[in-house]
């Protein structure tokens, strides 16, 4: 999740000092709902763009807002992962299945880290999977973790689930994970794997996914392609975020594609232009 504020911030981090952040509403709002080219179905509540050899990325149609979220798909040859789910509003595996993308092998989701945007739409599927250090938070859909805000109500959900729904009515739904994940932990998806990281900073159990076969590497909110970021949400913590992004850095030369939790996807090269900036917050 990114920051849903616009103004001047200041805020104590764990591990960390006070920050002030200045905002320039306007300007940020350009590249926060920057979008790349997409298969856009109005009618659909998923657009979906194939962006790798059987990798596709989808976004919330009707979810109009910053915190717009990347879902991704990864197809194996003897199982499928989604990467982030989304607020979880409208069905995303029925829409996958709907678009023959899902649905002749075993899927599993995993949410690369706890916040509503990511995690919101966990509960739709059988097996999902999450970091330890958060399987408590989405079993017990716990709001304050989960970090549920909507800035401007009903604005933002342009074709609401159900009539009569209301912001109000918004939570993360408990449910049981059926894989807790820790550092070096594979998803064996046949034909290729996906390594998982624990990147802490944004959260406590913040995770990246590295393909290292197709030099892959999803990053969640852990780095998008914009120098800008702040983290003064639950568990957020600059001082485990800098040492992530020293990671990052060391990961840039093994990685030719980035595909990170908001915005377009970019490359290695540009993901280690992008550390120096967060190693000044």
């Amino acid at each position: 999740m990114r920051d849903p504020f616009y103004g001047n911030k200041s805020r104590k981090l764990e591990g960390s000092r006070e920050l002030t952040v200045h905002y320039a509403s306007n300007s940020i709002m350009g590249w926060l709902t920057a979008k790349p080219e997409e298969q856009t179905m109005a009618e659909e509540p998923f657009s979906v763009k194939q962006v790798h050899d059987n990798v596709y990325m989808f976004r919330e149609n009707f979810y109009d807002s910053p915190n717009q979220a990347n879902i991704w798909l990864v197809q194996g040859s003897t199982a499928d992962l989604v990467i982030d789910t989304g607020i979880g509003l409208w069905d995303l595996p029925g829409f996958l299945e709907q678009q023959r993308l899902i649905g002749d092998k075993p899927v599993t989701a995993v949410a690369t880290h706890i916040h509503f945007d990511h995690s919101g739409g966990l509960h739709q599927f059988q097996n999902f999977a999450i970091h330890s250090l958060e399987a408590n938070a989405i079993r017990e859909g716990d709001n304050y973790e989960t970090v549920s805000i909507f800035t401007s109500c009903l604005a933002e959900i342009s074709v609401p689930p159900y009539d009569g729904w209301n912001t109000r009515d918004y939570r993360v739904k408990a449910a049981e994970p059926t894989k807790v994940l820790e550092e070096d932990d594979v998803f064996d998806l046949g034909d290729r794997k996906l390594r998982v990281l624990h990147f802490p900073g944004h959260t406590h159990g913040s995770i990246g996914l590295i393909d290292e076969q197709a030099r892959i590497l999803f990053t969640g909110d852990t780095m998008y392609n914009h120098p800008f970021i702040i983290d003064w949400l639950p568990h957020s913590n600059i001082t485990a975020y800098k040492q992530t992004c020293r990671r990052l850095q060391e990961l840039s030369s093994q990685v030719d594609h980035v595909f990170p939790g908001h915005m377009d996807l970019f490359d290695g090269n540009r993901l280690q232009l992008l550390v120096p900036d967060r190693l000044h917050l």
